[in-house]
């Protein structure tokens, strides 16, 4: 390992590179495309049904699912946790 990053965490590294924004995105974007996916197999709801509920084409739902996609708007995340129950929560932690 490089003696600048000894000591530090793996955020720090990701901030020093320049991706730690990215990479942030991708994580929380990976969570949600999960819970989806796993709502609607447990639920044995279809990808045209839950494109239905969440007033959308096939086409958007695919774009929620696709977990490398960060491109998703705060109103998309609000109607998919309204869809499976759940209230979303974003915070500003330290």
């Amino acid at each position: 390992m490089h003696p600048q990053y000894l000591g530090s965490d793996f955020d720090d590294f990701l901030k020093e590179e320049g991706m730690f924004e990215h990479c942030q995105a991708v994580a929380v974007k990976r969570v949600l495309a999960y819970q989806l996916q796993s709502f609607m197999k447990e639920n044995r709801v279809s990808k045209t049904e839950m494109a239905n509920r969440l007033k959308t084409s096939r086409m958007g739902l695919h774009r929620l699912l696709d977990a490398d996609s960060t491109s998703i708007t705060l109103d998309s995340m609000v109607k998919v946790a309204g869809v499976v129950g759940r209230r979303l929560s974003i915070s500003l932690d330290a």
